[in-house]
């Protein structure tokens, strides 16, 4: 079916081919077009950060610069059908080549190049009109190109910032945000407090969606989640690609609502595939081996924060700022009356509904005490603090801090803290808290 020599005007003659062409764009392009504003013009999308802007490290660098050097998939996509709504073939035909010899396992752009070498021929009037893909298989690749152009039309805002973010700790150099809806991972670096976009990839999720409840039930989970370890190549099977980045699921909040699984990872794809379908994983988040390679390169063990929502909403840095500014009222008022002693002003600050993963809130709030009591005179001070709102669950806000008992310049204690606070009505209470050494 192919023409080595690239002569793909000369296959028919030229009024065949304007005859032929809109009864063949008309149920293949159509849906596409239709996600782009005035007749599918749009920006390409933005590069990848360079790795000085990402502040990697020069292996890191050089690694990155070789993997950029390859063209971008989506946005030789995205050229596809915008040539295709010029009636530019020759064009759209010659970037689905270039896609293919970058990528050679790229399974869509190999249907959708039979497609356009179908249309020299006769209508097309379908998506995958080749013969061969089951019923199944062409589904998920249409899922698959409409989930890549919807992303590429909704491409964030770079003067707002996802509104889970409220605030990273200075050690957190990026994090990773999930927007299912979209298929989309989103890497945002830490810079100057605020969280700044990078890049973004096309991902996939559970075969049944989001908001995972128990081991088995194909979903990925909603959470704040933080990166656990890194898994090389050589270490796994083939069928998670180029390696995988374990993430923290689940977490307290999770135990604490009775979600059971294990085992949700960030990693690539088998080696005879570019990419799969949007819904396609048993519940961890699969992005391509390219990307999960780059990916990778920003990860850090026990800091990168993985926060996986069903959406994300983008806020202004003015809004960012006014939330901000209240979870860091919550948490200074909770430190005063901690420092008080009152047990009566501290236990204002938690909800009757409060849970631990051990015993009430009357055998936490006694445990407290209790480390308070061994530095009776003590000042307390929060570091290294960092405020997230929590995916689907409604108003909730996670707070991670280290919280210090010193005195005289001198620390006599510490322990890391995580309070969710949840909006009782008109007030915020502490739902859940937890602590470790």
């Amino acid at each position: 079916m192919g023409d080595p020599e690239g002569n793909y005007g000369k296959l028919m003659p030229a009024v065949m081919f304007h005859r032929i062409f809109p009864l063949a764009r008309s149920a293949f392009l159509c849906g596409m077009l239709a996600l782009f504003p005035h007749g599918g013009a749009m920006a390409a999308p933005s590069p990848s950060s360079s790795p000085k802007a990402a502040g990697l490290p020069p292996p890191a660098q050089a690694a990155q610069s070789a993997q950029s050097a390859q063209p971008d998939p989506d946005s030789l996509l995205i050229g596809v059908y915008k040539d295709l709504g010029a009636n530019n073939l020759r064009g759209a035909q010659q970037k689905v080549d270039a896609l293919l010899a970058a990528y050679p396992n790229f399974q869509l752009a190999h249907l959708i190049r039979g497609d356009l070498l179908l249309m020299h021929t006769q209508p097309v009037k379908a998506f995958g009109a080749v013969q061969g893909a089951s019923a199944e298989r062409l589904q998920n690749l249409r899922h698959e190109a409409m989930s890549r152009m919807r992303a590429l039309r909704e491409r964030p805002d770079p003067k707002l910032v996802p509104g889970v973010l409220l605030q990273m700790r200075p050690d957190q150099r990026f994090a990773f945000v999930v927007d299912a809806r979209r298929s989309r991972l989103y890497v945002y670096e830490n810079r100057d407090g605020y969280p700044q976009f990078v890049t973004d990839y096309y991902i996939s999720q559970g075969k049944l969606g989001v908001n995972k409840v128990r081991e088995g039930d194909q979903k990925t989970p909603l959470g704040v989640y933080y990166v656990t370890s890194r898994l090389e190549r050589q270490r796994l099977p083939d069928f998670y690609g180029s390696g995988a980045l374990p993430i923290s699921y689940p977490n307290e909040w999770d135990r604490l609502h009775g979600r059971s699984g294990s085992g949700i990872w960030l990693h690539g794809t088998p080696s005879d595939s570019f990419s799969r379908a949007p819904l396609s994983s048993d519940g961890c988040v699969v992005l391509t081996n390219p990307d999960l390679i780059r990916l990778s390169q920003t990860a850090e063990v026990g800091k990168t924060p993985v926060v996986i929502a069903d959406e994300i909403r983008f806020v202004s840095r003015a809004r960012l700022d006014h939330d901000r500014a209240l979870a860091n009222s919550l948490t200074e008022s909770w430190r005063r009356d901690f420092e008080s002693r009152s047990p009566q002003r501290l236990r204002a600050h938690y909800s009757r509904s409060f849970r631990a993963e051990q015993g009430n809130l009357d055998s936490w709030l006694d445990r407290q005490g209790k480390w308070m009591s061994t530095v009776r005179s003590a000042k307390l001070s929060m570091r290294d603090v960092s405020y997230f709102l929590y995916p689907g669950a409604g108003d909730l806000l996670v707070a991670t801090f280290t919280h210090d008992a010193g005195q005289n310049g001198k620390n006599l204690q510490s322990q890391r803290m995580r309070q969710y606070w949840a909006r009782e009505g008109a007030v915020w209470r502490i739902v859940a808290e937890t602590a470790w050494q």
